[in-house]
């Protein structure tokens, strides 16, 4: 009688392991298995296993010019995206009238597919008949267009701003749920102290997102650095190798170099970064959190 309980104990503990055990062979087979097998490859050398490809890292000029616009690109990404989905959270969160309507619209650009994006900016960047040029030709002064795509600067913050139009709604949308979930009676006893609007934000709406927040950075960081398509289909990582980041950085050395080895040690890189960087905002997180 009393195997049965015991039984039924076990049997009820190991019944939601097996539940996810499909997904962990999922995730095993597709995730962990590729990121073992890269780093393998990193290793791979004409006289075996060595650390070559990451010493011939060290002397390379242009890995550490891909690690430079990778940092530029994805900081500015997570500065600027975290901003605009604040500010525009912060406005969806008041009652005015059409909210739902705009809030649909919102996610336009999230829904739409990279591809056709990128294609849609390569044509209005265009410096013959593209609409940017064409709007910006009606400034006084400027009497010629600018070529985008060809110049290092404008090109990066082309591929910058086209990627924070792409991504900005999941984060707006995501900001306005933690908004919403502050509760109000917070901000009715600050306006009874006679707190302003900006004391508001600072010690109540701040605080009250900051988890979101610290989510979202990581979630902006990953985005950013594994951003491919949008950077390849506009740019092809030029002009001079001015917008290749990690993600094109690892395609061109694999499948226009069939340089492999080296491709999975700047994958292995990417990888490192990527983790220190999440680490980080865990870390700064929990003491925040701490503090509290």
């Amino acid at each position: 009688m009393k195997g049965k309980p015991r039984n039924g104990v076990v049997g009820s503990r190991a019944f939601p392991y097996l539940l996810i055990l499909p997904m962990l062979a999922l995730e095993g087979a597709l995730i962990v298995y590729p990121i073992i097998r890269g780093a393998l490859f990193s290793l791979d050398t004409p006289d075996g296993l060595g650390l070559d490809n990451y010493r011939q890292m060290l002397v390379d000029p242009d890995f550490w010019r891909m690690i430079r616009n990778t940092l530029v690109f994805t900081l500015s990404v997570d500065v600027i995206i975290l901003t605009i989905g604040l500010s525009l959270a912060l406005l969806m969160n008041w009652s005015f009238r059409g909210r739902s309507i705009v809030r649909s619209l919102l996610t336009v650009p999230w829904a739409i597919p990279e591809v056709p994006v990128a294609i849609t900016f390569v044509l209005m960047l265009d410096p013959s008949f593209g609409v940017f040029n064409a709007f910006l030709r009606l400034v006084p002064g400027v009497t010629e267009s600018p070529q985008w795509l060809l110049d290092p600067v404008l090109a990066m913050v082309v591929v910058i701003t086209v990627t924070v139009w792409k991504g900005f709604p999941f984060y707006s949308l995501v900001l306005l749920s933690a908004l919403q979930s502050v509760p109000d009676e917070l901000y009715e006893a600050a306006k009874i102290d006679g707190a302003g609007r900006f004391a508001q934000f600072r010690y109540i709406t701040i605080p009250g997102i900051r988890g979101t927040l610290a989510l979202l950075a990581v979630l902006a960081f990953i985005y950013s650095t594994q951003q491919f398509t949008l950077i390849w289909l506009i740019t092809g990582g030029g002009p001079v190798d001015a917008t290749t980041t990690l993600a094109p950085a690892i395609y061109m050395q694999a499948f226009r170099f069939y340089n492999f080895s080296y491709a999975g040690a700047i994958a292995v890189v990417g990888f490192l970064i990527s983790a220190v960087a999440t680490t980080f905002f865990v870390i700064v997180q929990r003491r925040l959190e701490v503090r509290e």
